[in-house]
């Protein structure tokens, strides 16, 4: 099994990215640890919503928590205004949120299979 060799801010940001969309109810979240595959970042974070008006409200509750909480804004955001893909890039963690059907046809996943995952259980209070 691969190690974890990401940045620690960068994983405090991604777990907080996927605790905004734990308590949003997205799914399917995953963390995986791109620091040694990918020169520009360190962590993507990987959800799925429901509907395009909830990966809409997803990506709305993560830039709200992240910047409340650790004072970072998105250095880029591409898809806000279509809702099937929307992409936060923070520089050391990008935020990919799909609806279901976009989420299955790129797989990123699998494209990064060989990336370690990291570890996230959404809080009680965000399940």
């Amino acid at each position: 099994m691969s190690t974890i060799s990401a940045d620690r801010d960068a994983i405090a940001a991604a777990e907080a990215a996927a605790a905004a969309i734990s308590g949003k109810k997205g799914q399917d979240i995953a963390l995986l640890d791109v620091s040694e595959k990918v020169v520009v970042t360190d962590v993507f974070v990987i959800a799925t919503g429901t509907s395009t008006r909830h990966v809409k409200s997803l990506v709305d509750e993560v830039e709200e928590r992240l910047h409340r909480d650790l004072d970072r804004k998105p250095l880029r955001r591409e898809g806000k205004e279509h809702g099937h893909w929307v992409l936060l890039d923070y520089g050391d963690v990008v935020v990919h949120v799909f609806d279901q059907e976009t989420r299955d046809y790129y797989q990123l996943e699998r494209l990064w299979a060989d990336a370690p995952v990291l570890d996230f259980e959404p809080a009680a209070a965000d399940a």
